[in-house]
């Protein structure tokens, strides 16, 4: 994967109005959208994630803009932001090869980043059974065999380590077994370039417009059937403890659903942790110095902000909006 392969991303906070935004430059640069975003990749998940809609993938031009990793898991199957990484870069990869621009467009700091910057994964979730071998490998036959299959597989990495260093040799040979790569070249591979050729764009508007944004959206959830969708999932099966249901929308409504709380304060606290929620996305992006930002009431309509991006990544303009 090289520099040559274009990129542009679109971040910002929940409520902005990026998927719409986005469409209309999609329009203008013959480009396709790769949603990152943690929630939408889970079918029957609609409301509470906000997901665009068929009829929302159409620009006011009246063209239809493909969108990429959407409704691509069951809401039980697991889901990492590793393998949003691979997906995400062939998406890419395909997007470039057929001669369109691929648009990484969400809200979800650490798939963004997952997929631009050079970030390679020690598996998230260990294997009991192999960890449970190790453990019991190293209590019949001591600390030192495991150290010495470390030093056959990793000699680089057993340098580091103290035999009795249980814990990290085991993490290390736990990460040879799963991946079949050694620890220290997952390690190394962070220091490679950035993939891609890439354009970062922001989306913000002033805090108290987008928190008044917020509060409707929720509303407007609830009267689409918000509720509905959490009691139906929980009817077919998918209990409020799994990853996708204690996301934003599904955990609170689920809380009220099961009678933890009432009706009112479930939707009162959807309110307040996707403000919270907001917040934490908005510190997330500012840290990124190669995002050029635009304040999205300065444009009457989202066309015309999609043209202005359009004019500032055509490079024809001065410094973007601040």
């Amino acid at each position: 994967m090289g520099a040559e392969e274009k990129l542009i991303v679109v971040v910002g906070p929940t409520a902005v109005g990026k998927s719409a935004i986005s469409v209309e430059l999609a329009d203008l640069l013959d480009g396709e959208i790769i949603s990152a975003d943690s929630m939408q990749v889970y079918r029957e998940m609609n409301i509470g994630t906000a997901k665009i809609q068929a009829e929302e993938m159409v620009s006011t031009g009246g063209k239809r803009i493909l969108h990429h990793l959407i409704d691509i898991r069951n809401p039980d199957e697991n889901f990492t932001v590793a393998d949003f990484q691979q997906l995400a870069r062939n998406q890419i990869r395909d997007i470039n090869t057929r001669g369109k621009i691929p648009i990484l467009v969400g809200g979800t700091g650490l798939y963004v980043n997952a997929v631009i910057d050079p970030y390679n994964f020690i598996p998230e979730d260990y294997d009991p059974q192999l960890r449970n071998q190790l453990m019991q490998d190293a209590e019949k036959r001591g600390n030192q065999y495991l150290y010495n299959q470390l030093v056959q597989i990793d000699p680089e990495t057993a340098e580091k380590f103290h035999p009795n260093d249980l814990r990290r040799i085991v993490r290390a040979l736990e990460t040879f077994y799963q991946t079949g790569r050694r620890i220290s070249h997952v390690q190394q591979d962070r220091q490679q370039e950035r993939p891609y050729d890439i354009e970062m764009i922001g989306l913000f508007c002033e805090r108290g417009i987008l928190y008044d944004r917020i509060n409707q959206r929720v509303d407007q959830m609830i009267e689409n059937g918000l509720i509905e969708e959490v009691t139906t999932l929980i009817k077919k099966g998918y209990s409020p403890r799994l990853k996708s249901m204690q996301g934003l929308g599904y955990r609170q409504i689920a809380a009220y659903l099961t009678g933890i709380v009432t009706k009112e304060e479930g939707i009162r606290l959807l309110k307040r942790d996707t403000r919270h929620f907001a917040k934490r996305q908005f510190t997330w992006f500012k840290r990124d110095p190669r995002i050029k930002w635009f304040d999205v009431m300065n444009f009457s309509t989202k066309t015309l902000c999609a043209e202005k991006i359009y004019e500032i990544l055509g490079g024809t303009t001065g410094a973007p909006v601040e």
